[in-house]
């Protein structure tokens, strides 16, 4: 199917003035049944607060649990309920999801294993192990990671490493389908849950460093048949194709590797893209900063998909001509937010480039982005011309290698998830302080292998710290208070109506926190480094909360001597560590 957009002219009057600070939490269910409904045994798990159905938690990313048997009064008292060991080692990533008294959870290499589990004691009920191929981790670019499985209709849905999508029957852990979605073998795995919308399984892949032309794929639920398939790279002769130099398209990123948002009142589906290829910008546009058209579409944007058929309905490309690997994977968050007296279905999202954007997430329009963590690749974005403001000195093109780029290529904020609280009105985000020099060499493309043409040596940022979880006002766009850490890439978050934020770290230091104050008010080293983001559940009346550890093994291999303290932070592991109050 061809790429379609809408043209963003229309978008570009907003002013940021006169924001509010009132914040309401969209009712992403509810609004389900005065819209186009989507799948029923979905939307069933989700309104009931005692389960965590889907990645986010819900179908708007907002990894908020009504839950509050764990509160602020009682979080110090938290103690260990069980644990299981996952089998495998090397970035386990997985945040469980919980249907009824079963906990869904997988490991990494693949995964090697998918669980489901007693929620309440973590008895095995069953053990899936797909057979997947030795040779996956040459094709991975950032590890051998899997961040979860999905649910629906009594299925479970797995994407794999070796680019197949598996449903197993949630009662017995057997095999019903599996459909391949990409060749594996030109550089492009499945490490995220898809999403289920009806009848339909969406999914992406990876594989923006191995110069893919990244598609999101849709598959009909019982069967694995491909319904629909939309390239995020258009070709020459499709909307958006003369964004792209030559016929540097067809090798051109953009992958959708992360994880999907779903309005069901606009029956519209969300998802991320990742940086063009190659690294060098001289190959896919102009190699400076006066690229023109040549914005390399729909790479490093948020793209809006009608799930029914796959067309494109809107985007925005928050840096276009990439030059920096500022993926445009990170989720999109969808609340209702309070915005100069009005309320405002929103699209919240903490990008990689270092800027919080909030967006109307039934038109497109962008209302404000701001910076959240230090960024100096530009002075500001410009919501007027849908643009940065870039320091000309910033952007590393043919001879003319950059120095001192903040944020560095892992981003203000990479894969692990954030989180909103509609109680406080506060986003809770894992980012880092890390910086980079960046110069450009000539590259010619490979099957299968990195296909990159750039050397970015790391640098630490500013301030004596690499890593901060930051509190964050979507509407006033600023921070209300935050937790400096020694290293970055630490864990997701997770927050509740216990007026809780639930964070791990690199070291292993699994933590609940005051969502109001930032006080951390309970605090435990699980042996391993933490990336995943938390999950809370409810079964016979206790509530629990579930964290999976793993320290990530190759990641540091890109960040140079700040790598080496991040290996030594803590070693690896893969474990299930599940928590309640006694």
């Amino acid at each position: 199917m061809a790429c379609t957009t809408t043209s963003w002219r229309e978008y570009m009057t907003f002013g940021t003035k006169g924001f509010l600070a009132g914040i309401s939490m969209v009712a992403m269910l509810a609004t389900a049944t005065s819209g186009v409904r989507a799948n029923d045994s979905l939307l069933k798990a989700q309104s009931d607060s005692s389960q965590w159905a889907v990645a986010g938690h819900d179908y708007g990313n907002t990894r908020f649990s009504p839950l509050k048997q764990i509160n602020t009064e009682n979080a110090g008292k938290l103690t260990l309920a069980y644990s299981f060991s996952l089998a495998s080692l090397r970035s386990n990533e997985s945040s469980p999801i919980v249907v009824g008294n079963t906990l869904y959870v997988s490991s990494s290499w693949g995964p090697k294993y998918v669980y489901a589990l007693d929620a309440a004691t973590g008895v095995r009920k069953w053990t899936y192990e797909p057979d997947i191929p030795e040779d996956v981790l040459q094709y991975a670019c950032c590890d051998v990671n899997n961040r979860g499985v999905s649910y629906a209709d009594g299925k479970i849905f797995v994407g794999r490493l070796d680019g197949k999508l598996t449903a197993l029957d949630a009662a017995t852990g057997k095999a019903l389908w599996t459909a391949k979605v990409v060749d594996y073998k030109q550089g492009s795995v499945i490490t995220s849950p898809p999403l289920v919308v009806r009848d339909k399984v969406i999914t992406g892949f990876g594989g923006g460093e191995y110069g893919v032309r990244g598609s999101l794929q849709a598959f009909d639920i019982n069967t694995g048949k491909q319904l629909w398939q939309t390239y995020t790279v258009p070709s020459p002769d499709e909307p958006g194709g003369d964004t792209w130099k030559g016929d540097s398209a067809q090798h051109g990123g953009g992958a959708a590797w992360l994880v999907g948002s779903y309005d069901p009142k606009t029956d519209t589906v969300y998802w991320g893209t990742s940086n063009p290829g190659p690294w060098n910008t001289a190959v896919r546009s102009t190699g400076d900063g006066n690229f023109g058209k040549l914005t390399n579409l729909y790479t490093a944007s948020t793209v809006a998909f009608d799930p029914n058929t796959g067309k494109i309905k809107w985007h925005i490309q928050t840096t276009p001509a990439d030059a920096w690997d500022y993926d445009g994977v990170n989720e999109a968050v969808l609340a209702d937010l309070k915005i100069g007296g009005s309320t405002v279905p929103a699209l919240m999202k903490a990008d990689r480039n270092g800027y919080f954007f909030v967006a109307n997430r039934e038109t497109g329009k962008v209302l404000s982005a701001e910076k959240y963590v230090f960024s100096n690749w530009a002075k500001k974005w410009d919501i007027a011309t849908m643009r940065a403001v870039e320091d000309p000195d910033k952007r590393p093109g043919p001879n003319h290698p950059a120095k001192d780029i903040c944020p560095n290529l892992i981003g203000g904020k990479n894969w692990q998830p954030m989180s909103f609280n509609p109680q406080t009105g506060l986003v809770y985000i894992p980012s880092n302080n890390v910086c980079m020099d960046w110069s450009v060499s000539d590259v010619a493309y490979k099957r299968g292998v990195f296909y990159l043409g750039a050397e970015f040596p790391t640098k630490e940022g500013p301030g004596g710290f690499l890593g901060e979880l930051v509190a964050w006002d979507p509407v006033a766009q600023k921070k209300v208070w935050s937790i400096k850490e020694d290293l970055p890439f630490n864990g997701g978050t997770l927050t509740t109506g216990g007026g809780l934020v639930f964070a791990g770290n690199i070291h292993g230091d699994f933590r609940a926190i005051d969502a109001k104050s930032g006080k951390v008010l309970w605090s435990r080293n699980l042996g391993s480094g933490i990336g995943a983001g938390p999950v809370t559940y409810q079964v016979d009346g206790k509530q629990y909360v579930a964290i999976v550890v793993g320290r990530t093994a190759a990641l540091p291999a890109f960040l140079g001597e700040v790598g080496k303290k991040m290996t030594a932070a803590a070693p690896e592991g893969g474990s299930l560590f599940v928590f309640s109050v006694q």
